[in-house]
């Protein structure tokens, strides 16, 4: 019986492949042939290359993540995020991006039909039928679909951090699906489709403060809760490798020039403004992050510069082309200093979120959202009644962005525990989740024979 359920599950899945791939043998291809009056080479190019960087961000997050584990879990925590370029990638052709920036239904989705299996999505600029300009307009429409594609790939990839050591891999997949599908598209199309809800309230987010940070912690806080705690050896395991984590700081900082600066959309002073400012908030975080520890009593940790430079990532993300480099050094200041109270606090706490997504995404995304609202040019600071408003909308924003994704993620979990244990059995989670769910182990990984015995007596009990 249980055997049956465990190939249901892949022959889904291998079914709902086999259907896209003979799908796409009957899609017509736009045309790709460029009007060079309209598209601008040097935009092309620019985007291009920010599109790679961005893509290189989810293979960094997963030496980030993998060097943070245990060693009996490096391989699954990694394979976690890696496995996202794969799966979100089809789901984006296949639907993903009509859901995120097809013909506007409401303010909240788009139509899932307007771009099917990459329909008229080739190198011509596309307005909406309200008349306004989708993506660039000097960019292919298929290129700033490429673009996106990207950070839909790494949103999904950061939430795997909050229960890391303890899921079951297939569960994790139908998860991602879900994520993707209920809460990363309509937050997408509401912040970034012309016609979406909240940018025609005012609400900024450059690069995807809300759209990537805020949904991707709370959904992690709402895994750990749903999860539970690891066991107490999993929970204080020393870290595999701290050289992964500073290699995947290190691609992801690299990464982020893409993220942030390519958001602007053009090879123009906004993409430099924004690289000026990522590069201000990552090394201000970085050095804020250790100079804090060591007021507390702790020592320069290389671990504590790895997570310290991506929250000052985080936080310069929301507003990285709309305020000065100064305030660049303020709003990373900030956050980070709420970040490491916010670590602090969930490490004596009965939450276990593994690698701290929701204390440094999740709260670096939130406040970096409501800083946003303060400091950029038309928001709080101008002291105008206007300014307030906007501010106001942007808490509006991430109250309600809160609330859905927490709420969502928690339903999704269930849901999918239902047909699928989210959790891997006591005996899997003891011998690791690179053997109990790959058969495979990290070199430096060490399996006791007792620990084996059980776990293989688990697997014949189950057969049985």
């Amino acid at each position: 019986m249980k055997n049956s359920r465990l190939k249901t599950r892949w022959l889904v899945l291998m079914t709902a492949m086999i259907i896209i791939c003979v799908s796409g043998l009957f899609v017509s291809e736009p045309s790709f042939e460029c009007d060079w009056s309209i598209i601008n080479g040097s935009d092309v190019a620019w985007m291009i290359t920010a599109t790679i960087f961005v893509l290189m961000m989810t293979p960094g997050l997963s030496f980030f993540y993998g060097g943070m584990v245990g060693a009996k879990n490096v391989i699954s925590t990694m394979l976690q995020s890696f496995i996202a370029m794969g799966l979100i990638s089809v789901l984006w052709v296949v639907f993903g991006f009509s859901l995120c920036f097809g013909e506007d239904i409401g303010g909240i989705i788009g139509n899932p039909f307007t771009f099917l299996m990459f329909k008229n999505v080739g190198a011509d600029v596309y307005t909406t039928s309200t008349g306004k300009i989708l993506g660039g307009a000097t960019i292919p429409l298929v290129l700033f679909a490429i673009f996106q594609m990207k950070f839909a790939i790494i949103t999904p990839s950061l939430i795997t951090g909050s229960f890391a050591e303890r899921v079951r891999f297939s569960g994790y997949l139908w998860f991602m699906i879900f994520f993707f599908v209920f809460i990363y598209c309509p937050l997408a199309h509401m912040t970034w489709h012309p016609d979406g809800l909240f940018i025609n309230m005012g609400v900024v987010d450059f690069a995807g403060g809300i759209v990537v940070h805020a949904s991707s912690g709370v959904a992690a806080l709402a895994g750990a809760i749903f999860l539970g705690r690891r066991r107490t050896e999993n929970r204080n395991a020393e870290p595999a490798n701290i050289p992964f984590v500073l290699l995947g700081a290190a691609l992801l900082w690299l990464g982020w020039f893409g993220f942030n600066a390519g958001s602007s959309l053009h090879a123009d002073g906004t993409a430099i403004k924004a690289f000026l400012n990522t590069n201000t908030a990552s090394a201000t975080a970085m050095m804020t992050w250790i100079f804090f520890d060591c007021l507390r009593g702790r020592k320069p940790s290389a671990m504590g510069a790895a997570v310290g430079c991506v929250v000052g990532l985080v936080a310069i993300t929301p507003s990285a082309a709309y305020v000065t480099v100064g305030q660049s050094f303020m709003i990373s200041f900030i956050i980070t200093i709420v970040c490491n109270i916010a670590v602090y606090w969930r490490s004596h706490s009965s939450l276990d979120d593994a690698l701290d997504v929701f204390p440094t995404h999740g709260t670096g995304g939130i406040v970096g959202t409501i800083l946003t609202g303060v400091f950029i040019q038309e928001g709080l600071i101008a002291g105008t009644w206007d300014g307030f408003l906007i501010f106001l909308n942007h808490i509006i924003a991430i109250i309600i962005v809160g609330i859905y994704s927490f709420g969502m993620s928690y339903f999704g979990y269930w849901l999918v525990d239902k047909f699928i244990p989210m959790r891997v059995s006591i005996e899997s989670e003891r011998v690791g989740l690179d053997f109990s769910q790959h058969n495979e182990h990290y070199g430096l990984a060490h399996i006791g024979e007792r620990e084996l015995a059980e776990y293989e007596e688990h697997i014949q009990n189950k057969k049985n």
